[in-house]
Parts: C-alpha cells; structure tokens; sequence
C-alpha cells in the first residue's frame, strides 16, 4: 500500500515541502551585538538559528567604529576574538560552545601572531579550525579575518 505522501498530487507536496522551512525559520535571529554594525547591508554579524549560532567574518574593528585596530596580526586577532565572542554571548553562547573557525590570513606570515591569540580564547578542546591566506580582505587594513559556528548548550544554574 502506499503512503499518504506518495498518494497527494505533486502540486500538495510541493506545497507541503515548501512550507516546512518557513516553520522552522520561527526560531531564526538576526544578531547585532552592541557596537559592531555590518559593513553592508547584506550582511549580519550573525544569525541563530534554534541552537545554532553563526557568526560572520569578523575583523579586529573597534567597536563603535569600523576602524581596524592597530598593533599587527597578533592584536587584531585578539580584537577579532573580542568580537566574536560579543557575538556569541549576544546569541546566548560562549567560546566553549564554538564547533568550528575559519581563519583568513592576509600573510601567513602572520599564523604565529594569530595561533598565540587564538589559543588563548580556546586554551583547551579548541575547535576544529581551518587556516588559508588570502590575498585581500574586504577592509584594507584587516591582516586577520575569522568566521565560526556555535551550538548553545544548555547551562545548569
């Protein structure tokens, strides 16, 4: 015997399947944590989607401002990770919650400076992570850019 599904003409299916993803986008956030805006419209710091949280490339900005910090790769990526983690506790998760980075680097150069900072946010268990050089960032003076996503979990009070 077939099922029900199987039974509805296409068009209800289709229907049916096109519908299921507006339900699930109820629980789907923007995030804009105070004092870091996005560069362009089409884009967001980050999105939480249930448990999920995503955040955008981020870069070294001083928040409040778009200006890129000085001090090198070492202190942008401590200004990154600043930002990041605004982002996460904004979303309602922490560093420790984060699953994955990306890390673009504009000189690979730079992957000591980088690495000292970053493990200081992940000191133990840090996330999987992929490192790659590029060889421009979408702001002039950014040496570091790093993107990552989160899964909430559940704190006990």
């Amino acid at each position: 015997m077939r099922s029900f599904v199987h039974a509805l003409p296409g068009a209800i299916v289709a229907c049916l399947l096109a519908a299921r993803p507006l339900a699930a986008q109820r629980d789907r956030e923007v995030i804009n944590p105070p004092g870091i805006a996005p560069l362009v419209p089409a884009y967001s710091v980050a999105i939480r989607d249930g448990d999920l949280v995503f955040v955008s490339g981020m870069t070294g900005i001083k928040p409040g401002t778009q200006d890129i910090i000085d001090g090198g790769a070492g202190a942008q990526t401590k200004q990154t990770l600043e930002n990041i983690r605004s982002a996460l506790v904004t979303a309602g998760a922490t560093m420790a919650d984060v699953g994955e980075c990306t890390v673009f680097l504009k000189d690979m150069a730079d992957y000591a400076a980088m690495n000292a900072e970053y493990m200081r946010f992940f000191p133990t268990d840090p996330p999987a992570r992929a490192t790659v050089a590029v060889t421009a960032m979408p702001r002039p003076a950014a040496l570091v850019e790093i993107k990552c996503s989160a899964r909430r979990r559940a704190r006990s009070r």
